[in-house]
């Protein structure tokens, strides 16, 4: 089986960069322009000879869909997606311009480095290489690249599942970003999880409403203070222990690499005989409701008659309800609230078959390393694909030098990716999907 050729890792660091200096900034309510993205990542996949279809809901906020057919015409076709948009950067925070795509001592430099153009680049790298060396897949690829994942995915993942279903026909899978990157514990091992869930998208917007009046007269029926206590309550509630398959699974496995008894009757304990490691699990093992925003007021000597706050709400697998319950709880009499953006929770399973070619692939390339399957604390486009019965993972593979916080690189300042970190995800991606 032929590897990738050097064209191909060449030009995964020149699309990476390509991509960052396109400016997709993605600052919600439809403040956002990917249509030039689209048309690069379109052009070049028409210069591996397909034919890509861009799609809008909105003016300029464009999507881009491709079929490679796979030489098996009875086997369900595989999605790999990624998104063009990404979040704001402010220019005077960063070491370098964040729309820059500066390539300095083998890094690429620019907000989507990690967030997701690099998965965007190795996409188009791998699908060029396989023109080049005449490659067809086991099965069909849809290749997606789409709009406004940053925000709701209305005008991208959304959009596509609801109104162009007809282009995903027979894919029963997919993946795209946040798995199979280096996780190092800090011992010496070097972890990479492949995302097998994720938690559900449940943000919230609550209303207090009170008596409006003057600030120096006495008022049991302020807003601010009835919205201040209800968040207060929120931020400060301990979520129960809930684990999914996903979860026990990542737990058992990383209890095995340490060599410690994986007691699932004290999660907590566990977590903390992992040590960095228990990071990747943590944030997965209960709901969660941070507060976010707050906005109430016109004048220091005025009551409002409301207050509004924002809270970022994330629940499990078969935790929505309870997530609901415990909301209504919270807030209390006096506090009104709603999901202001609301998707579902994700579980894939990790004793499938593409689980196991995803981690042969990794394994391949990474010998050293130890895959572990996990779930995503947040959410990706996966979340709008499932209502066509796709199932998602997370794979976007990277190998990442010792002391490269990639996490903390999502949203983060100084986004970036080495070289050879794509250059690993373009080698682990064209193996898995020659063998997929």
């Amino acid at each position: 089986m032929a590897d990738v050729d050097e064209q191909a890792l060449a030009e995964v660091v020149t699309f990476t960069s390509d991509l960052i200096r396109i400016d997709t900034t993605n600052r919600g309510g439809g403040d956002c322009q990917e249509r030039p993205a689209a048309e690069y990542a379109a052009g070049q996949l028409a210069g591996a000879g397909l034919e890509p279809t861009l799609l809008e809901r909105s003016k300029g906020r464009t999507n881009v869909v491709a079929r490679i057919e796979g030489t098996d015409p009875s086997a369900d076709a595989l999605l790999v997606h990624g998104h063009l948009d990404v979040v704001p950067a402010q220019a005077e925070d960063w070491s370098v311009h964040p729309f820059s795509g500066e390539i300095r001592d083998g890094v690429v430099w620019g907000r989507g480095a990690v967030d997701m153009k690099n998965m965007d680049a190795m996409i188009l790298a791998v699908v060029r290489a396989w023109a080049r060396q005449g490659v067809r897949p086991r099965r069909d690829l849809v290749i997606a690249f789409t709009a406004d994942e940053e925000a709701s995915a209305e005008d991208g993942s959304g959009f596509l599942a609801d109104q162009h279903a007809g282009l995903f026909e027979g894919c029963t899978e997919g993946i795209s970003e946040s798995g199979a990157f280096t996780f190092h514990d800090g011992g010496g091992r070097e972890i990479y999880p492949i995302a097998a869930g994720e938690r559900g998208t449940g943000w919230l917007k609550l209303t207090a409403r009170g008596r409006a009046g003057h600030g120096s007269k006495v008022n049991h029926e302020n807003a601010i203070t009835r919205l201040a206590a209800a968040i207060t309550r929120i931020g400060e509630h301990e979520w129960p222990l809930r684990l999914t398959p996903t979860v026990r699974a990542a737990l058992t496995e990383l209890a095995a690499l340490y060599g410690i008894d994986p007691d699932l009757d004290d999660v907590d304990g566990l977590l903390t005989k992992l040590g960095p490691a228990g990071k990747l699990v943590e944030p997965t093992v209960r709901n969660s409701a941070n507060p976010t925003m707050l906005n109430a007021g016109y004048k220091v000597n005025v009551i409002p008659g409301e207050a509004v706050a924002y809270v970022d709400g994330r629940y499990l697998p078969g935790g929505e309800d309870e997530f609901r319950t415990t909301l209504d709880r919270l807030t209390g009499p006096d506090v009104d609230w709603e999901f202001h953006h609301r998707e579902v929770a994700l579980q894939a399973p990790v004793d499938s078959l593409t689980y196991a070619q995803m981690r042969a692939a990794v394994e391949e390339f990474a010998p050293e390393g130890h895959v572990v399957p996990y779930c995503m604390s947040g959410g990706t486009d996966a979340k709008q694909f499932s209502r066509l019965g796709i199932t998602g993972y997370g794979f976007a593979p990277l190998k990442l030098p010792e002391g490269f916080d990639y996490q903390a690189l999502f949203h983060g300042v100084d986004e970036r990716v080495p070289v050879e970190a794509l250059h690993f995800g373009v080698r682990v991606l064209d193996r898995f999907l020659r063998t997929a």
